[in-house]
């Protein structure tokens, strides 16, 4: 088993080194997204017009693009993105909000795809509607499958189009194709406050910057995001202060802390 640097290290590189995450992401989770990576030490920039995403994402130490509202405009601005970031070894990060509800999220979807992202992250019916091209799965942008029920899904899927996968709910799932982990913790109320996952894509870009392998780093954002929620479910008396909680969390969060309740297994890694 190699040594490999631990959740704490990474928080505490993206407190040291401040990078910029470029979020081309919906307006729903503009504000949480952008707070959040205030919150753990990283500098956000929330910019979508097509005449700037180039230089943008120059400048950033990773990119993130979410799909949940898009238009036109939008979809040509991401992939200029994208394409951008591909081309400037920059860790991109995929969030394909709802794409099994419409032709549309699905075609955004597989063209961004295309462009390999660095890392998918998806709820369980979204991940399931990625590899399988299915389109009317899922409840909108909610799963109404479990993450255990995509597992396979998602190994060939990272395989096909050699990306991380992280398939999150209440245990999430990441793989690359050959290594695998779960990752638990977490509280309900992250399901009850609008954009946490949204935002959690956010922090995985933040995590990229810092981590070589993306799998590791994505491990770490996860095992980040569960351990804030766990500290803002303890404290919160219901969905609203649960969201302030959560931002106080990751602002607060000692990496020993984090290393503390980090709960990550490995399952076994194929050669």
């Amino acid at each position: 088993m190699q040594n490999r640097s631990s959740p704490g290290q990474s928080l505490g590189a993206i407190r040291e080194t401040g990078p910029l995450v470029h979020n081309i992401t919906n307006l729903v989770a503009m504000d949480l997204a952008a707070n959040s990576l205030l919150a753990i030490g990283a500098s956000p920039v929330m910019a979508h017009a097509a005449e700037e995403v180039e230089d943008f994402v120059s400048l950033a130490g990773a990119l993130t693009i979410n799909i949940g509202t898009f238009t036109v405009d939008w979809q040509e601005a991401a992939v200029s993105a994208a394409v951008q970031a591909l081309g400037s070894e920059t860790p991109w990060v995929l969030d394909p909000v709802g794409c099994g509800a419409t032709r549309f999220r699905m075609e955004n979807t597989q063209r961004l795809l295309k462009i390999r992202p660095t890392l998918l992250r998806g709820n369980a019916s979204e991940v399931s509607a990625v590899a399988n091209h299915a389109l009317r799965s899922g409840k909108g942008v909610d799963a109404t499958q479990s993450v255990r029920d995509v597992e396979e899904d998602a190994k060939r899927l990272a395989r096909e189009v050699e990306v991380v996968v992280a398939v999150t709910g209440e245990v999430d799932f990441v793989t690359d194709g050959q290594r695998a982990l779960r990752v638990s913790g977490g509280h309900p109320l992250l399901t009850r406050v609008t954009a946490t996952g949204c935002a959690l894509s956010a922090l995985s870009g933040a995590f990229l910057s810092v981590e070589a392998d993306p799998l590791v780093a994505t491990s770490h954002a996860l095992a980040c995001m569960s351990a804030a929620g766990e500290i803002a479910g303890s404290q919160a008396q219901g969905p609203g202060s649960f969201r302030v909680r959560l931002l106080d969390a990751l602002y607060s969060m000692a990496p020993e802390k984090l290393d503390e309740l980090a709960a990550i297994e490995w399952m076994e890694e194929q050669e």
